[in-house]
C-alpha cells in the first residue's frame, strides 16, 4: 500500500536484494500534497498497530523530587507513572533567568550499550567527539532540556521483570519477551514513554507549545524522528545518526548494528519503510546529520531517505524546512561539525 514500485530515488538505484526471496520495494512520492495529507492518518495508524497492543496514554502525574542550582541553569529531578506498571524518572534543565514560555527539548538519550547513563547524558561528556555535555550546553544557550531514562537505562537499568537481578541488557532483553507476550513491544513501549514525557513537556508553563524540538544521536535519534512523525506537536527535529533504511541494513546483513528493542514487526510487510516514518515529520522542520561511513546506517540508504525527504518537502511547500547532511569518512559519531549545524538550526528554527 505504501510502496511497491520500481521508482529510483537516488540516481539509478538499484532495490537492496533481501534474503530469503522476500520482495523489495521503492516508497512512491504522493502525488500532490492533498495526497500524502490523506495518507497520513492511515501511515499513522498502521505504524501504532505495528507498535503493539500499547496501554492508553493519559497525561502523567509528575512529581517533583528535588532542584538544584547548575551553572547557567536550573536542574529539576521528576518522575511519573506511565500507567504501565513502571516509575518514569527525568531531568529538566530550566535556562537562568527564564521567568516566561521559552523554546524547550525533549532530549532523547542513546544507547551505546551505555546503560548506567541514559538521562545523565545531558550533564556528562557523552560523545567522544564534543568536549561537553549537550544538555548543559543547550540549557546555558537558552533551552528548557527535557530527558528521560528509557526502559532499562538509568535508574530503570534494574527495571525489567527479573528485578535487581537483571541489570541492563539482561533487563532489555527481558522487557523484549514479556512484552512480545503481551502483544506489545519494546519499541512501542519506548515512543509511549517518550510521547508522555512530550505530554509533560508541553504542559509546563515556561515552555512555549509552539516552540518545541525533540532531538537525540544514534538510539536517540530513532527515537525523535519515531516521536516527531506520531505527534505533530514537535515543531522540530534534529537526528543525529540512526537514519537507518530497513531494507538497505538487511541488504547488507548488518542487523546486529543494532538492539532487538530497534525492530518493529512487520513493517517490511506492509511495505513501509523509514522514509515514510520520517516522512510523516513534513513539512516541520527536520535535520539529519549522518556519517557515511556508518554501518548502522548503510549511505545508500541514508541517500534514499534524505532524497525523499527534499522532494516530499518541496512537493509541500516547504524545502527549506528540511536538511540532510552526509559526511564521508565518519562513522558513528557526534562531531562538532555535526553540533553547530545542530544549533544552527535550532536557532533559525525554534
Amino acid at each position: 500500500m505504501f510502496g511497491a514500485v520500481s521508482m529510483c530515488l537516488a540516481g539509478e538505484r538499484v532495490p537492496p536484494v533481501l534474503k530469503g526471496n522476500f520482495p523489495s520495494f521503492e516508497t512512491p512520492l504522493p502525488s500532490s500534497a492533498a495526497d500524502w495529507e490523506a495518507r497520513k492518518p492511515l501511515l499513522r495508524q498502521t505504524l501504532w498497530r505495528l507498535l503493539g497492543d500499547l496501554p492508553p496514554r493519559t497525561p502523567p502525574r509528575v512529581e517533583t523530587d528535588r532542584s538544584e542550582q547548575r551553572e547557567g541553569f536550573r536542574l529539576e529531578h521528576f518522575r511519573f507513572d506511565n500507567g504501565a506498571g513502571a516509575a518514569v524518572p527525568g531531568y529538566v534543565l530550566i535556562p537562568e533567568g527564564r521567568t516566561a514560555a521559552g523554546p524547550a527539548i525533549l532530549y532523547h538519550h542513546y544507547h551505546g550499550g551505555k546503560y548506567e547513563n541514559g538521562k545523565e547524558e545531558t550533564l556528562t561528556r557523552a560523545f567522544s567527539a564534543l568536549d561537553f555535555a549537550t544538555g548543559e550546553a543547550l540549557a546555558r544557550a537558552g533551552y528548557l532540556v527535557l530527558a528521560i531514562d528509557s526502559y532499562a537505562f538509568g535508574e530503570r537499568r534494574m527495571s525489567g521483570p527479573g528485578g535487581p537481578a537483571e541489570e541492563g541488557r539482561a533487563a532489555e532483553w527481558s522487557l523484549c519477551k514479556d512484552f512480545l507476550w503481551r502483544g506489545r513491544t519494546l519499541w512501542g513501549m519506548m515512543v509511549r514513554d517518550d510521547l508522555l514525557a512530550l505530554e509533560y513537556l508541553l504542559s509546563r508553563k515556561d515552555v512555549d507549545p509552539e516552540r518545541v524540538a525533540a532531538m537525540g544521536m544514534s538510539m536517540g535519534s530513532t527515537r525523535t524522528w519515531w516521536a516527531a512523525a506520531m505527534d505533530e506537536r514537535i515543531k522540530v527535529a534534529v537526528s543525529v545518526a540512526c537514519l537507518t533504511r530497513y531494507q538497505d541494513l538487511a541488504a547488507n546483513g548488518a542487523h546486529a548494528q543494532h538492539g532487538f528493542y530497534y525492530f518493529v514487526p512487520g513493517m517490511l510487510k506492509e511495505k513501509i519503510d523509514t522514509e515514510s516514518v520520517v516522512g510523516l515529520i513534513a513539512p516541520r522542520a527536520h535535520l539529519t546529520l549522518t556519517g557515511a561511513a556508518d554501518a548502522g546506517s548503510p549511505f545508500e540508504g541514508v541517500q534514499l531517505i534524505n532524497d525523499f525527504q527534499r522532494r516530499l518537502y518541496a512537493l509541500l511547500g516547504r524545502p527549506e524546512a528540511f536538511r540532510g547532511v552526509l559526511y564521508p569518512g565518519a562513522g558513528h559519531v557526534y562531531t562538532p561539525e555535526m553540533w553547530r549545524e545542530t544549533m544552527e538550526w535550532l536557532k533559525e528554527r525554534l
